[in-house]
């Protein structure tokens, strides 16, 4: 599995970006959990949000009312962001575990892309 981010870029606040993560493939595509994490610099990363493969979706708070995220044919997963803050301001990653259910841990994903980077400046 080897997933592929696309989307990211420099946007002010309150602008809008939709994030794209393509690679699942297989023939096991649509029992995949997808998941959206972000690290700032000298930051931890954490969760954003995750949709699984019968399209529930959860959010950490921050993206709550902001952010939504969506699959299309079990192999691209989408993450809209609307009313981007600066502290938003990170690498995004898009990650994969082979699971009916998703969870907000990092450490429970498998497969990783290398990032989109998102950058939130007046």
């Amino acid at each position: 599995v080897q997933l592929v981010e696309s989307g990211g870029g420099s946007v002010q606040p309150r602008g809008s970006l939709r994030l794209s993560c393509a690679g699942i493939s297989d023939r096991y595509s649509s029992y995949y959990c997808m998941g959206w994490f972000r690290q700032a610099p000298g930051k931890e990363r954490v969760f954003v949000s995750a949709i699984s493969s019968t399209g529930s979706s959860n959010y950490a708070d921050s993206a709550k009312d902001r952010f939504t995220i969506s699959r299309d044919n079990s192999k691209t997963v989408y993450l809209q962001m609307n009313n981007l803050k600066p502290e938003g301001t990170a690498m995004y990653y898009c990650a994969a575990r082979l699971s009916s259910a998703c969870s907000s841990s990092s450490a429970t994903y498998p497969y990783w892309g290398k990032g989109t980077q998102v950058t939130v400046t007046s």
